[in-house]
């Protein structure tokens, strides 16, 4: 059988293809906006298409041949994503008609269509519509709600306010009910939708027990050791709650705000489909999800973040706009009695709980800056210790270039004046470190020069321990 896998860097994506990968009666095919964004270790066997789901040229060349594929796009990180999506979604299904496709598998999200539902789920909503709409292409409809994983949006939201704040007060929605599941539980229904003996359109609204965000934290809580105290506050508005998360979890401001908008209405399940077709599957507790989610961050075996998919800067070549950079710093070292090897490595293993040297609380300043006016502050951190690769996040940088023992390239996603970059280049016998920046405007230039002496003491400190790390 051949599958098409679509958002394969997505948190579900990649998890996703790992297991198809395992599978071995199907011929894996991946369509993808960029090959750089794929794992330099990708099996040389799937078949890597490049396109969009607005180029239809690029759609039925991916989706030619193809039984069943797995519908994973949204559009989130644009304004105008409602509108994007059903134009995704129809192009998508239009396509897969024409090419003959027997089988499309939709993950969406739980919720009815009424007053309260969010701009975000009805556009979910809407996609699963849309998809269904075909009379010669069946659409299987997977809806989960809370999705409990490590490095997925939901828990690490939970997890990072139930480890900070000892007494919360919360906004009314934390009453509101839920049926969250664990991401394993996820990816043993989008597997076995291959193989379902069904062919009509299905909607499969799969979840565990219900529960409240209450609930959901104080679980949290007992999973992490920890003795917490929830105060609801009824008036707490939408904005304020938002502010809230952003300030004390790793999601920005827009993020916080689509998902506080949805916390307004109950994403349980309408269905009894998942027992009726999936009687193999049986969802883990909350509980059992969170224990699991730890476990892999303490064990460092995150295989995907929410944040890492989030913008589309690493799509293109970052070296003209670099080039018209008006400012940067520059920083040099001979490392001709080191090894590259043991340098690459040394830089590559920057950020997060590795920190920024001798001057992290700098660091850590100008993330709270950030997330105060809207950005993405330092609370992402890194999926991985020790390994990066292109297109996850990095504190508030994202990974735009890798080159083994070579180069890495970080593009700035904290707010600034203009746009901004951090290279780490090995390059005759030297590690050559560059911060490069455009200015946008008058504000933009005053922003540089106002960091100079910042500048000199962090950038100077940096290299220096980055080749002193290399040397142990």
């Amino acid at each position: 059988m051949k599958v098409l896998l679509t958002g394969s860097n997505g948190y579900i994506g990649r998890r996703l293809k790992q297991k198809l990968l395992e599978i071995e009666n199907i011929n894996l095919r991946l369509f993808v906006r960029n090959k750089k964004t794929l794992s330099s270790n990708i099996d040389k066997n799937i078949e890597i298409f490049e396109g969009n789901s607005f180029d239809k040229d690029s759609l039925k060349k991916a989706l030619g041949g193809v039984h069943t594929a797995y519908y994973l796009i949204h559009s989130l990180n644009s304004d105008d994503y409602k509108n994007l999506d059903k134009i995704s979604a129809q192009n998508f299904i239009d396509v897969a008609q024409e090419c003959g496709v027997k089988r499309v598998i939709y993950l969406g999200g739980l919720g009815v269509k009424d007053e309260n539902t969010s701009k975000h789920l009805l556009s979910r909503i809407e996609t699963g519509e849309i998809l269904s709409s075909s009379n010669e292409v069946q659409t299987i409809w997977i809806r989960a709600g809370v999705i409990i994983g490590s490095g997925s949006t939901s828990f690490e939201i939970i997890r990072h306010l139930t480890e900070k704040l000892p007494i919360m007060t919360t906004p009314k929605w934390v009453n509101t009910k839920a049926q969250p599941i664990g991401v394993d539980n996820v990816l043993e229904y989008l597997v076995d939708s291959l193989y379902l003996d069904y062919d009509k359109n299905l909607t499969v609204d799969i979840g565990s027990e219900q529960l409240t965000y209450k609930d959901m934290m104080l679980q949290t809580a007992k999973a992490l050791e920890l003795k917490r105290v929830l105060i609801p506050l009824p008036f707490l508005s939408i904005n304020l709650s938002s502010y809230w998360l952003n300030l004390f979890t790793p999601v920005p401001f827009s993020v916080a705000k689509a998902l506080i908008e949805g916390l307004k209405s109950e994403v349980i399940k309408q269905n009894d489909n998942a027992k009726k077709y999936f009687p193999q599957i049986q969802p883990i507790s909350f509980f059992d999800s969170v224990k699991k989610a730890i476990k892999e961050i303490e064990e460092n075996q995150v295989i995907s973040r929410w944040s890492d998919n989030s913008g589309v800067i690493w799509d293109k070549d970052h070296s003209k706009e670099i080039n018209s950079a008006i400012f940067f710093d520059r920083k040099e070292l001979d490392i001709s009695n080191i090894s590259k090897e043991k340098v690459y490595k040394s830089f590559m293993s920057i950020g997060g709980n590795n920190g920024w040297f001798d001057f992290d609380f700098l660091w850590e300043i100008r993330g709270f800056i950030d997330k105060i006016i809207g950005g993405v502050g330092l609370k992402r951190g890194r999926r991985d210790q020790h390994k990066l690769r292109i297109g996850e996040s990095l504190d508030f940088w994202k990974v735009v270039d890798i080159k083994k023992n070579e180069r890495l390239l970080l593009y700035a996603q904290m707010k600034v004046p203009g746009t901004a970059w951090l290279e780490f280049k090995i390059e005759n016998n030297k590690l050559i470190q560059s911060a490069y920046f455009y200015p946008k405007g008058l504000f933009g230039r005053i922003y540089w020069y106002s960091l100079i002496p910042i500048h000199y003491l962090v950038f100077n400190n940096m290299i220096k321990s980055i080749v002193k790390n290399a040397k142990k």
